[in-house]
Formats: C-alpha cells, structure tokens, sequence
C-alpha cells in the first residue's frame, strides 16, 4: 500500500497532538491550579511554541540531511513524551516556556518529516489526497486533546490526564521501528546536494506561491481560529440561544472547531483528489479564495441567526479547502524543483503566518474597528483569486 507511510506519520502526528491542544482548553479554567499567576502568562505559553519553530525550520531541515525518517521521528515522540508529562509536574511559568519550545522541536520534526515522506511517496496524480490525507488525520489529535482533555482535567486532575496522553504518545515508539523504514542514510541527504544551486530570487513564482500560503495560514490558523469565540460574542451575546438550551460564545465556538475536524479526515483527501489531474489544482484554489473573501465581508452584518452561523461552516469548509490546497500547490513546487530549501521556507513562512494571525486580529479588530480583521481577510482573500485569475 503506497499510502501507508502518510497513514502512519498521521497518525503518529495525531498521538502527539493530543497533549498540545489539551493544553489550549485546560489553561484557561485550570491556570491557578498550574502553577501560573497571571492570564497573560496563558497566552505566552500558547503563543511561544510558534515563535520558536521560526528559526528552527531550517536547523530542522538541517539534521534531516543527517537523520533518517525513522529517527527524526523518533525523536519527535521522545520530545512529546516529555512535554506532556512535564505539563502535568511543572507549576512555574519559566519551565512551561522550556516545556512549549520543546514541543515546538517536536512539532518541527514532525511537520517536515511529513512532507518530506509525502513527496517522496506521492506522485502529480495523488498528491493532492496524500496531503489532504494528512492534513486531515493528524487534526483528530487536535479534535481528542481538546474533547478528553477537558473532560478529563474536570474530572481527574491535570496531572492524571497529562499521565494519560503521554502514555498514549509512548504507544508510538513501536509504531515508529515497525512502520518506518530504518535507513543509514539523511531523509534528504541526496536530495539537499542537487539544491546546491536553487535560488528563490530566480524563482519568483515559486516565493510567491509560498507567500501565498502564509496570507492563508495568517487567515485560518491564525485569526479566524484565534478569534471564533470573540466573533460569535460581538456578533450577538456572550451567551446564545438555540433551541431550549442556552450556549455560552466560547463553548459555541468550540462546537464549530470541533465540527470541522471531525469532517477533515473525510472532506482534505477529497478536496486534494478533485484537484489530481493535471493543471486542476487551481480551479478550485481560485473558486474558494473568491467564496472566502465573500463570506468574510459578510459577517458583520445582522443576519438572522441561522443563516449567520451558515456562514460560518461555510467558512470553515473554505478553511479545509485553502489549506489543504496551498499545502499541495507547495508541494508541487517543491517536486519540480528544490524539495528542501521550498519545503523548509514554506513551513517556516506558515508558521510566521499563524503567529502573527492572533495579534494582527486583535491589534486591529481593538484599534481599528471590531471587525476590522475580517474586512482585511476579505481584501486579502480577493486580491490572492484576482490576482491567481490574471495570471492563469
């Protein structure tokens, strides 16, 4: 099965997740008893982990000419082990910080390692669904971490669900000998020497493309789902009608989050499969950036409730579809061309993009106007599909 090896790094990816976005629902409720002091510790430590994967994509990228698959892997789980207990023992701020670019390492190893083995196994007529495979396996971390995490914490203590998690990330270590294949040489110690020569400033288009996925990420990974919850609360109320029941903007928000990865592992590889056959891949790209840029100028106006909260799913399947998308037009690129320098630059430029999202939202939904990050995601949105219909 030429698939499997995208099978086990996601999964493998989702195993170490868990403790992560377990973090992203616990540390609000449950900071006092983590040892912090302070809420704006909780948004440091959330925030870190990104800043720091920033000078470390390259230096990853690095000892991927040195390591193989299976031990940069290794090395990832070793790493997630240790964070995930570490949340459950520490209870000073300084030694979350340490914990949080830890995980930032392991995050790295993983990602890359990802989309090396995905490039190396797919071929112009799959890679679409490999990266939505990916894409949307990995995400049912996020969707367990978060719906046991907080469960769990309620019900058993931090401790005893850190415990947990680590141990399911433990399970890994032997998926990792058995499915990885052992190898003496780099992941990409080959590849790296015929890069030698490769040069953005001569490949424009290619920078661009890259740009382009960090305008996404900014959008998705870093505004839209940083300010859900604030969204739905300046929208209409901090808590909101439906049905009988009455549902609070923050537990609405991550209703819909929820939503969404529960229909990526199904929805990515099918939206990577339609784009399969040659120059296909853009069609589509264009179709949703103009549907995004539309949906995002509509939210601020006073729509009835149902068709509100419509546009919202409708927003995140464009989320689904544009990430999965500017994933697989990267990969491309980087097949035809310099598969690690492209690769390295483009997980570096997306996750600048999901940094700075959360604090140009708030900075300007504070300063400018309350919805002032989504008219902007809107432009930007509309500018990136007139601009790709230009050009195409």
């Amino acid at each position: 099965m030429k698939e499997r090896p995208i099978y086990v790094i996601s999964f493998i990816t989702a195993a170490c997740l868990i403790g992560d976005s377990m973090l992203y629902v616990v540390l609000p409720t449950h900071w006092t008893e983590m040892g912090l002091t302070s809420l704006w510790q909780i948004g440091i430590i959330l925030s870190v982990n990104r800043f720091v994967r920033l000078p470390l994509n390259p230096f990853v990228s690095h000892l991927y000419k040195k390591l193989s698959a299976r031990n940069g892997i290794f090395i990832a789980v070793f790493l997630t082990i240790l964070t995930t207990v570490g949340y459950g023992i520490v209870s000073n701020f300084i030694f979350f910080i340490l914990l949080r670019c830890l995980w930032g390492v392991a995050w790295t190893f993983l990602r890359l390692g990802a989309y090396f083995t995905i490039m190396d196994v797919s071929t112009d007529l799959n890679r679409g669904k490999c990266m939505g495979l990916y894409n949307g396996l990995y995400r049912l971390g996020s969707l367990v971490g978060m719906l046991a995490g907080g469960i769990l914490t309620d019900v058993t203590g931090i401790r005893t669900t850190s415990f947990c998690f680590a141990a399911v990330s433990v399970c890994c270590i032997p998926i990792v000998f058995l499915y990885i294949k052992k190898s003496s040489k780099g992941m990409v110690a080959e590849q790296s020497t015929k890069e030698a020569n490769f040069s953005f400033l001569k490949n424009l288009d290619i920078l661009s493309i890259l740009c382009i996925g960090m305008l996404i990420a900014m959008i998705y990974q870093g505004m839209f789902t940083s300010t859900i919850s604030y969204l739905i609360e300046i929208h209409n109320a901090p808590a909101i009608p439906v049905g009988d029941f009455i549902i609070g903007a923050a537990s609405l928000g991550g209703i819909l989050q929820a939503i969404r990865w529960c229909w990526e592992p199904f929805l990515a590889p099918k939206v990577g499969s339609l784009t399969d056959t040659k120059h296909n891949r853009y069609p589509l790209f264009l179709v949703s950036t103009l549907l995004a840029g539309i949906l995002f100028a509509l939210l601020p106006l006073k729509l009835p409730n149902i068709l509100w909260f419509l546009i919202l799913m409708l927003l995140q399947l464009t989320a689904t579809s544009l990430t999965t998308l500017a994933d697989v037009l990267a990969a491309d690129a980087a097949v035809n061309s310099a598969k690690v320098k492209i690769m390295t630059l483009y997980s570096l430029l997306v996750d600048l993009g999901a940094a700075l999202g959360p604090i140009l939202a708030y900075g300007m939904n504070q300063y400018i106007h309350p919805y002032a990050s989504y008219f902007g995601a809107s432009l930007l949105l509309l500018w990136i599909s007139m601009r790709y219909t230009a050009k195409k």
